[in-house]
C-alpha cells in the first residue's frame, strides 16, 4: 500500500499552488521528513516533506501543474514494503533483474540544476541549457532565478532568442488577437523588438487582490506633510550607539510604525475591519510593511508592534524584508495585518495614493524626503519634508477622522519623543 504525499493546507485565502521543483525523481530513496518538492503559492514558496521513509514510486503532478490542498502530489512506497517487494527478485534470473540495475544506474545520474519554474520556462523558450548556470544561481540555496537566466542570455550571445524570433512571424499575436498584416509587416521590417513571458502566480494574485480591493471599498486619500528634522537629528545622534548595542540600523520605519500605533490608539476605527453587517474593532496592532522584490510586492506583518521596542521593530523589518526578497517567508508571516505602511520613497516617489490591503480600512504611504522652503515662525527656512498619504475606506472612516489620524501621525513624527508615550 502506497503512502500519499499530499498538498498541505496552505493558508486562509490561498486556494491553489503551482508545483515547483521536484528534488527527487521516481525510484529515488526518500527519508522521513525530507523535502521532496517545492510549491509556489501567490505569497511564498512552500516546501513539502515526505510523511515516511521509502521509495518515490510515482509523481502524480509534475512541475508546473496547478494543485489544491489535499491533492495527491506523489505516491511513496514505505521502506518496509519496498524491501518485501524487492526480496523475491533476488532468486530471479539475471536477465529479469536487468531493469533493477538500470534503475540503480539512473540514480547515479547528475540531477539537473535547481531552478524556479518560471526560470525553467524562460530558459526553454530562449534555448538556454540550465546546466550552464549550475552553481551560479542567486536564489535561496543557489536556486536559478529568472533574472539569472535573463542575465545569462544578455551576456552570452547577441543572437536573437526564440522569443524574439517568434515576434517576427507574420501572424504575431497580441493581447487582443492577431496583428493586421500591415502592422505585422512593419514589426518585421523595422525589427521592433518584443518579448513575452507569463505572469507569475504572485503577480496574477496581486492583480486579483487589487481589483477586489477596489471593488469592495470606497477608497479616498488624504495628504499631509511632515518635517523630518527631529527624526533625522535623533538618527544622526544615536545611529552609531544604536548599531553597536543592537546590531541593526536605526531607520525611519520604526519611527513610523510607532507613530501609526499611537494614531491607531487615538482613532481605533482605522484599525478595524468590516465583516458583513458588523465592524470588528481590533485592540492589537499587527502592522504590515510592504516590501518590493523581484517576485513582486509582499506585505509581511509585525505582530504586536505596540509591545516592541525600536530595536525589535528594526530587526524584525530587516529580517522579514530579506526573506521576502529571497522568497523564504512563511505563510503565517503574511496573514492577518490590521494596518499597512508602504514606503514609495525608497524608489524616489514624491507622492502617491496607496491602495488598501485586503480587508484593512487604512494604509499609510511614505515618500521621498526632500528639502523644501517652508515658513516657520514667520520665516522662510529649508527643511527636510516628506509628503504623507493616507488611503482609507470611506464606508467606515469619515473624512474628519482620516484627516485627524494623519495629523496625529505628523505630530508624532515631528515630536518623536512623544512616541515613547503614545507608541
Amino acid at each position: 500500500m502506497g503512502v500519499e504525499i499530499q498538498v498541505p493546507q496552505l493558508a486562509e485565502s490561498v486556494v491553489e499552488a503551482t508545483v515547483g521543483t521536484w528534488y527527487k525523481k521516481e525510484g529515488d530513496r526518500v527519508e522521513r521528513d525530507e523535502e521532496v518538492v517545492e510549491l509556489a503559492t501567490d505569497k511564498v514558496s512552500l516546501p513539502v516533506y515526505a510523511p515516511a521513509a521509502g521509495i518515490l514510486q510515482k509523481i502524480v503532478h509534475p512541475e508546473g501543474d496547478t494543485v489544491k490542498p489535499g491533492d495527491v502530489l506523489a505516491i511513496l512506497v514505505e521502506a518496509e514494503a519496498a524491501a518485501v517487494s524487492s526480496a523475491p527478485q533476488a532468486a530471479k534470473p539475471a536477465a529479469e533483474n536487468a531493469p533493477v540495475k538500470t534503475a540503480v544506474a539512473e540514480k547515479t545520474e547528475v540531477h539537473p540544476p535547481i531552478a524556479t519554474p518560471l526560470a525553467e520556462k524562460v530558459a526553454e523558450e530562449q534555448g538556454i541549457d540550465l546546466s550552464s548556470l549550475r552553481g551560479k544561481g542567486s536564489g535561496p540555496n543557489g536556486k536559478i532565478t529568472i533574472e539569472d537566466v535573463r542575465q545569462f542570455a544578455h551576456t552570452s550571445s547577441s543572437a536573437p532568442s526564440s522569443t524574439e524570433k517568434e515576434v517576427q512571424k507574420p501572424a504575431a499575436s497580441t493581447a487582443s488577437g492577431t496583428l493586421p498584416p500591415v502592422l505585422s509587416s512593419l514589426t518585421a521590417s523595422f525589427g521592433r523588438r518584443e518579448e513575452r513571458e507569463p505572469l507569475s502566480r504572485l503577480r496574477l494574485t496581486l492583480i486579483r487582490n487589487l481589483q477586489e480591493s477596489e471593488r469592495n471599498a470606497v477608497r479616498l486619500t488624504t495628504f499631509n506633510e511632515a518635517d523630518m528634522s527631529a527624526v533625522i537629528e535623533i538618527r544622526k545622534r544615536r545611529r552609531d550607539a544604536f548599531k553597536e548595542r543592537y546590531g541593526v540600523n536605526l531607520g525611519f520605519m520604526s519611527f513610523f510604525t510607532k507613530a501609526v500605533v499611537g494614531a491607531l490608539k487615538a482613532f481605533p476605527y482605522l484599525n478595524a475591519e468590516i465583516q458583513g453587517n458588523e465592524v470588528v474593532k481590533k485592540y492589537y496592532y499587527d502592522i504590515g510593511i510592504a516590501v518590493g522584490s523581484e517576485r513582486g510586492l509582499t506585505v509581511p506583518v509585525i505582530r504586536d508592534a505596540d509591545r516592541k521596542s525600536f530595536a525589535e521593530i528594526e530587526a524584525e523589518i530587516a529580517d522579514l524584508a530579506a526573506r521576502a526578497r529571497e522568497g523564504r517567508l512563511k505563510l503565517e508571516e503574511l496573514m492577518g495585518g490590521t494596518f499597512t505602511i508602504t514606503n514609495g520613497g525608497v524608489y524616489g516617489s514624491l507622492l502617491s495614493t496607496p491602495i488598501l490591503n485586503g480587508n484593512q480600512v487604512g494604509i499609510l504611504g511614505m515618500h521621498k524626503i526632500q528639502e523644501r522652503p517652508v515658513v516657520v515662525n514667520g520665516e522662510i527656512v529649508i527643511r527636510p519634508m516628506m509628503y504623507l498619504a493616507l488611503s482609507y475606506d470611506h464606508r467606515l472612516i469619515d473624512g474628519s477622522d482620516a484627516v485627524r489620524f494623519l495629523v496625529r501621525v505628523k505630530e508624532l513624527i515631528e515630536d518623536p519623543e512623544t512616541l515613547l508615550l503614545e507608541g
